[in-house]
């Protein structure tokens, strides 16, 4: 399994994209602006999406996506995500005003978007991979995603924070080999990290603790302008840990 980043940062700017992982070319996790970077062609090459929550910064690529592709392929776009946030795709994104209906278009029976609910703790297949939703902690119903191939296990848990169940899931996995977890806030900013739930360099340290595995940690999302303070703290509190800041254009081979 090969998984390349187009996006990895909590905001945008020169250089920066949101999160969006390409696994083997044609499944997409979250559709940030990183989606943006895809040639005509790889875009069309992509079947599936699996998006881990609703907020804009993971799912706005998924509407110039369907908007690109119209027209240009001959297979549905198969939408993995729990029903909350199928809801708010169908609301307040797909619904005509902000943008067209792709889950109706060209017509309500082959339409470009085919939404799939999905359940965490309940698997499903996609091609040669088996993945596990499993719920995680922020401000709105969200999940990360266990993926599991001949090779090894990677699981990344979107925009997360410290969460029983979390750890729970991700222990429960006979293996983990790598994981890309998000730490978003320096330590200063730790207020502002916890009434958003995400993860400050301490608080990733500190729940950290309590997985059972020893992966390799792909540390995520970091807030424009903070990469440097986020990368600094996180050399003292995760001394002895293997890590790195991802980067776009970074790739994660499992």
């Amino acid at each position: 399994m090969q998984i390349r980043i187009l996006g990895c940062s909590g905001g945008i700017g020169p250089g920066l994209r949101t999160t969006t992982l390409l696994v083997d070319g044609v499944m997409l996790i979250d559709a940030g602006t990183g989606v943006g970077d895809l040639p005509a062609q790889a875009l069309a090459e992509i079947r599936s999406v699996l998006l881990t929550h609703a907020h804009l910064d993971h799912v706005c690529g998924l509407a110039f996506m369907a908007d690109n592709l119209f027209g240009e392929i001959d297979h549905a776009l198969q939408v993995h995500a729990i029903p909350e946030t199928l809801a708010v795709l169908r609301q307040h994104v797909f619904n005509w005003q902000l943008w067209p209906d792709f889950t109706t278009l060209p017509d309500p029976v082959n339409p470009l978007l085919v939404l799939q609910p999905l359940e965490a703790g309940r698997p499903l297949t996609i091609g040669a991979l088996r993945i596990t939703p499993f719920a995680v902690s922020h401000t709105v119903p969200a999940v990360g995603y266990a993926i599991e191939c001949d090779t090894g296990v990677f699981a990344f848990t979107g925009d997360t924070h410290a969460s029983d169940a979390l750890w729970a899931a991700l222990n429960a996995l006979p293996r983990l080999d790598h994981l890309m977890i998000e730490v978003a806030f320096p330590d200063e900013e730790g207020a502002l990290a916890d009434r958003s739930r995400h993860f400050t360099p301490a608080g990733l340290a500190a729940e950290l603790d309590k997985l059972r595995h020893q992966p390799m940690l792909h540390l995520t999302h970091a807030k424009p302008g903070s990469e440097q303070r986020i990368a600094a703290q996180c050399a003292l509190a995760l001394r002895g840990r293997r890590y790195r800041h991802l980067r776009c254009g970074d790739d994660i081979q499992v």
